[in-house]
């Protein structure tokens, strides 16, 4: 009946179809092996399938027929997204102990998420819902297949008795695919970290060009595909950066490509980089940059006025960006729009530039991690040194050199008016040394001789503004209207600012005075999830359960209770008078939590009551074990000398109806890079208890 299913079952709508891999029957009948590649149709939402890249998925399943013990054994796991996501599952059909004439079947399932470009909680989820309809379907998939058979007057199958005189062997096997008989997976090899498909040794399809890469070395097809050509050290500064991430930032690293733009704008010094990287991903996270390009709208103003937008490439494959920064009205559109709107869209032209890289290496078929900017300055003139235009304009040169560097590849400006030399003076500081390399000045029409555009751009796409014959759909910006300018109140009212608009809090934790939060659960089995990452210094991340509700905080900021500082604020529930015990007690072991790491995690609570989350400073020990303290020790009590520690969480509680005998580990859905994630082997396991994954 089982075997009714295949090669496909209208029973199961999301099973699309299924090819034998390979078939194995021993000489006597009595063993049959079947391994088959199954095509799945998931239920997902359409914005994650197209994020993935892919319609469907695909599953290895493994089908061991043993007519002499009487079992049947189904392995299965998944072959579509391997490096991020790791699926198995195990059914068995064996006889009953105490009645040989009943079928005991039992089904389980293991799920680790590694990384899946920042929707790992969502993946999560229907994992669990494709799961709980398969197990409830799955009793009467087979009364359906046992009926039909019974319709067909097959009601007794004989049992297997060994053969008088063994007969040939009649295996068949898969045209051009190896027989994969059947074998027990030694337990070192599953510790060693050996899949299936590798102990079995049968072949597979193909991964994608982009899967992860081993962690010890490259691929070299790899680095002249997608990162372009590297010398030992610099591989080995990637490999050693990315490992380090793997290890703080679970489930949530950026790719290569990216990675190695940090390394590079650092002359691939590890410290350096690291150090950008950090706060480079702690700032994307925490103003959700990640989802500008799917949830925020230009307004109408900025469509209109703003004179830029992308133009084909350059002759290198580049995406071209063309800006006619002499013909925008830098000073309506900041009165209109405020600076904050300013610097949102040019984060979404930056995220746009990322997307573009990543196509054009596809089209190109060589790495393309950067871009080409062309300025065009005619008509800049003293109006665009208004004070808080340029103050504007500084701002946002600080925010792209921070979070996106190594991504300007050339940057060609034309028709520079006698203004320029100012406006230069006062950027220039404020750019890097390397980007200004890249930087090539046109006065007048110089760009139009030797040396000019031509060498870069093909003539085919110069725009016709500039001479070309190529209509260029930038807007020419022009003169914002007054009647659009608003006060400074109104734009605040507006509530547009980018660094306002996130689910996160920040907290400072001091030596001697942690920071808390107070949870208050209704229904025992809620689970509490948390998101944070240390900013500065060490910390201890404890939570603890107390029957009685803590004395609400003091006001004041200079109260023993909550301290209030420019960093973040410091709210402390527990009483001083309580004990440890008797007042209230730990739920988690102790999590100490080092400088740049992301953390995070949930846990299942098994009564109601008051639950505190504690956030404390972390003393280095007075003395080591080891004879002599490690580098990264002694940098690390140098950047705490000050005492004091920086946090940015997320707390959430889900009620226990919503999931129910679902997994533990639900990670936040809110964390994640989205655009940034790429394949790591780091791992945020779901376990059957509550955990923290770090």
């Amino acid at each position: 009946a089982y075997e009714r299913r295949f090669p496909t079952c209208p029973l199961i709508p999301m099973f699309v179809a299924s090819d034998t891999v390979s078939e194995y029957k021993s000489e006597d009948g009595a063993i049959q092996v079947i391994e088959r590649r199954c095509k799945l149709d998931i239920d997902a939402p359409r914005l994650l399938k197209k994020i993935a890249g892919v319609d469907y998925v695909y599953f290895v399943q493994k089908n061991s027929l043993n007519r002499r013990e009487r079992t049947l054994h189904i392995e299965a796991y998944n072959e579509t997204f391997s490096n991020r996501v790791i699926i198995n599952e195990h059914c068995s059909y064996t006889v009953h102990p105490d009645n040989e004439d009943w079928t005991c079947f039992e089904q389980s399932a293991s799920l680790d998420i590694k990384s899946f470009f920042g929707f790992e909680s969502t993946v999560e989820k229907i994992a669990m819902k494709q799961y709980t309809s398969n197990i409830k379907k799955g009793k009467e998939i087979i009364e359906y297949y046992l009926k039909q058979l019974e319709e067909e007057g097959i009601t007794f199958v004989p049992r297997w008795t060994p053969p008088v005189a063994c007969k040939s062997e009649s295996s068949t096997s898969h045209p051009r695919r190896p027989v994969s008989p059947a074998i027990n997976i030694p337990e070192s090899a599953t510790k060693e970290g050996l899949s299936n498909k590798e102990i079995l040794n049968t072949s597979s399809s193909p991964s994608e060009p982009t899967a992860g890469t081993p962690d010890d070395k490259l691929d070299a097809d790899y680095i002249k595909r997608y990162l372009g050509d590297l010398t030992p050290m610099q591989e080995s500064c990637l490999i050693r950066l990315r490992q380090w991430l793997q290890e703080t930032h679970k489930g949530k690293i950026p790719k290569d490509e990216h990675i190695l733009r940090f390394l590079r704008a650092r002359d691939f010094n590890i410290d350096k980089a690291r150090e950008i990287l950090c706060q480079s991903l702690t700032w994307r996270k925490q103003h959700q940059v990640d989802y500008i390009l799917d949830t925020w709208n230009p307004p109408q103003v900025l469509q209109d006025y703003y004179a830029g937008g992308w133009h084909h490439h350059d002759k290198d494959g580049r995406p071209l960006y063309v800006l006619r920064l002499g013909q925008m009205d830098t000073k309506g559109l900041v009165r209109a729009l405020g600076e904050e709107a300013l610097l949102r869209y040019v984060l979404s032209i930056n995220e746009e530039g990322l997307r573009r890289c990543e196509e054009n290496t596809k089209v190109f078929g060589r790495p393309i991690s950067s871009w080409t900017c062309l300025v065009d300055l005619e008509g800049l003139n003293m109006r665009h040194l208004w004070r808080p235009g340029v103050k504007a304009l500084l701002r946002i040169i600080e925010v792209v050199e921070a979070n996106y560097p190594e991504t300007l590849g050339r940057l060609l400006i034309l028709r520079a008016p006698r203004v320029f030399p100012v406006l230069w003076t006062l950027v220039s500081p404020f750019i890097d040394d390397n980007t200004r390399k890249k930087f090539l000045i046109y006065a007048g029409n110089d760009y139009q001789g030797p040396g000019g555009l031509l060498d870069y751009i093909d003539k085919e796409i110069i725009p016709d503004f500039l001479g070309g014959e190529c209509m260029c759909e930038v807007p020419e910006g022009g003169l914002v209207p007054k009647s659009l300018y608003r006060t400074a109140e109104e734009l605040e009212n507006e509530d547009i600012k980018l660094w306002t608009e996130t689910i996160y809090q920040s907290a400072s934790v001091f030596k001697g005075a942690p920071h808390e939060v107070l949870i208050q659960i209704v229904d025992a089995s809620s689970v509490i999830t948390w998101d944070f990452d240390v900013c500065k210094g060490d910390i201890v991340f404890n939570i603890f359960h107390s029957k009685r509700a803590p004395q609400p905080p003091k006001k004041d900021s200079l109260g023993a209770h909550s301290i209030t500082s420019p960093g973040g604020n410091n709210v402390q529930l527990i009483d001083k008078v309580w004990q440890l015990g008797r007042d209230y007690s730990m739920v988690e072991s102790p999590l100490i939590c080092k400088e740049g790491e992301s953390v995070q995690g949930s846990h299942v609570t098994r009564w109601p009551g008051f639950y505190i989350l504690q956030w404390k400073f972390h003393s280095m020990p007075a003395c080591a074990t080891t004879n002599l303290p490690r580098v990264d020790d002694v940098l690390a009590s140098l950047q705490v000398s000050s005492h004091k520690c920086k946090v940015m969480y997320y707390t959430e509680v889900i009620g226990s109806e919503d999931f129910r005998g679902s997994m533990t580990s639900l990670e936040s859905s809110h964390s994640g890079f989205s655009q940034l994630s790429a394949a790591t082997t780091s791992s945020s396991q779901s376990h059957s208890s509550s955990m923290i994954s770090r």
